[in-house]
């Protein structure tokens, strides 16, 4: 699978059913040695991305439950 391949997919959270991002406007935590992605790292931003940032949220590539057509589905704990 490649990166342009889900970079415009929703990230939605699996028990809080909530949307964290979209993967295109997420910073990616690549393996140098392989090329694979191991974490993407989702910031959240406050009154619908007109604040700081409150902080971040590092999905790690064995969080993901599901890559559907539209959304990525992960289990964040």
């Amino acid at each position: 699978m490649r990166l342009s391949d889900i970079s415009q997919k929703e990230i939605i959270d699996y028990h809080k059913g909530e949307r964290l991002g979209v993967l295109g406007q997420t910073d990616l935590i690549i393996d140098d040695k392989t090329g694979q992605i191991n974490a993407f790292v989702i910031p959240t931003l406050k009154w619908f991305g007109l604040g700081k940032r409150e902080k971040e949220v590092t999905v790690y590539w064995s969080q993901i439950k599901k890559i559907g057509a539209d959304m990525i589905i992960i289990e964040v704990k």
